[in-house]
């Protein structure tokens, strides 16, 4: 600041004068350019700093677009739980349920190929995605609709498009315990019977150690004249009553007998997968 009485010598430099418009919130503020080559051209500095504002705001949208939840596209053999742990979902599978319910349905342990879940978020009905448009103009009310029609029509077209390799799994898969259960769980997609591959493999082994022609002479189910038999040791009646149209009528068949028990499993306990002793 100049001391009193005392001002400052004009230079001989010419300033031009403008005037900027800088908007803080809702208010304008007309603050004044001064253009000049010396280093007193004070008013610059202040523009700079207003201009710092949109910068952040960038950066807060960049923040918040990082943050959009994931789409995953269910695959045959997957689970909640499996989908849950892969995604490393805080809250687990049933925050995943949770946030799924309206596509997944009412059952968590029954989840289709080729439905796709929000992973990060909250899934929308596909009629609830639609229903934010509707206050637009008539033409763009026709496009949601014509898109919504597609989607049901795509949705629709999902369990045949999943069915086409199921029809060719007799020469696609290996005559071993993996190859059984693979074919078993691309059947069990079909019918919706839940089940995972780990699950599967785990009651094998302990109920027969992945022999198919295993069999129990002794226990009282033996006794009573219908012993345990096949990879996942059924009884008979159980087979017949849970038998899944399109497999073998033979209770020692891998493929039969596998998905046959897995059925049985999902009527009683929800699931192969909740199945860790005798069932």
């Amino acid at each position: 600041m100049p001391a009193p009485g005392k001002h400052r010598r004009p230079k001989s430099v010419s300033l031009g004068r403008g005037i900027a418009a800088v908007t803080t919130g809702g208010a304008v503020l007309a603050l004044p350019v001064l253009g000049a080559t010396t280093a007193s051209a004070a008013p610059a500095p202040a523009v700079a700093e207003k201009a710092v504002a949109p910068v952040s705001v960038t950066a807060q949208a960049n923040s918040v677009t990082k943050a959009a939840p994931t789409k995953h596209s269910v695959v045959s053999g997957e689970s909640l739980s499996k989908i849950a742990r892969d995604y490393s979902v805080s809250g687990g599978w049933k925050k995943l349920y949770e946030g799924n319910r309206k596509v997944v349905g009412e059952n968590p342990n029954l989840i289709h190929p080729g439905i796709t879940l929000t992973v990060g978020g909250k899934a929308a009905a596909p009629s609830e995605a639609k229903a934010g448009k509707a206050g637009k103009s008539a033409p763009t009310a026709d496009r949601a609709a014509s898109a919504e029609r597609a989607d049901r029509s795509a949705r629709a077209a999902a369990p045949a498009a999943q069915a086409a390799p199921a029809a060719a799994a007799p020469t696609a898969y290996t005559n071993d315990l993996d190859g059984w259960i693979k074919e078993s769980l691309a059947v069990m997609a079909q019918h919706g019977i839940p089940g995972t591959y780990e699950g599967i493999h785990r009651n094998i082994i302990r109920e027969s150690s992945g022999n198919p022609n295993a069999i129990n002479n002794w226990d009282s189910n033996a006794a009573k004249g219908t012993p345990s038999k096949g990879l996942l040791q059924v009884i008979d009646p159980t087979f017949r009553a849970y038998h899944v149209p399109g497999t073998s009528t033979d209770s020692y068949d891998p493929v039969a007998n596998i998905v046959a028990a897995c059925n049985y499993a999902a009527d009683r306990y929800g699931s192969i997968d909740n199945v860790f002793g005798a069932y």
